[in-house]
């Protein structure tokens, strides 16, 4: 991937997480990311905003500016509301077609935090890209 096309919080995450020496300090860094969310109201937290196939709650917002797409995210679980941070980080102020193009498990790669995703994480991480996706597409 040409790193030049990246969005910039991307490239900070890049930069953040592939300095990290190991799982602990990459699992700090994922605690802070999550600080970074947007608090959501609790008006938003509601099941239209919430995301199907995460084991734990996860609500999502969507808005379109200049054919670019913006998301809010938020979940109760620590870790991943840090996962949803550099999740957001890589696809922020994206445009539809290329929203379509994100291979999530090659970012997490990237990151360091592949093998750490469980199946059931990488599934849920999966389905907010989905849903993000399927927003796009409206």
């Amino acid at each position: 991937m040409n790193d030049t096309a990246l969005p910039p919080a991307a490239q900070e995450a890049i930069d953040a997480f592939t300095g990290a020496a190991g799982w602990e300090q990459r699992a700090r860094l994922l605690m802070q990311w999550g600080e970074r969310l947007e608090p959501l109201a609790d008006s938003e937290r509601n099941d239209g905003n919430r995301v199907r196939g995460c084991e734990s709650q996860v609500w999502l917002i969507a808005s379109e500016h200049d054919s670019r797409w913006h998301f809010r995210a938020d979940s109760e679980a620590r870790l991943l509301r840090g996962l949803l941070a550099v999740l957001l980080a890589r696809v922020d102020g994206l445009d539809a077609q290329a929203l379509r193009t994100v291979d999530v498990a090659e970012w997490f790669n990237r990151l360091g935090l592949g093998r750490q995703l469980s199946p059931s994480r990488a599934n849920g991480i999966n389905a907010v890209l989905s849903r993000m996706q399927a927003l796009a597409a409206r």
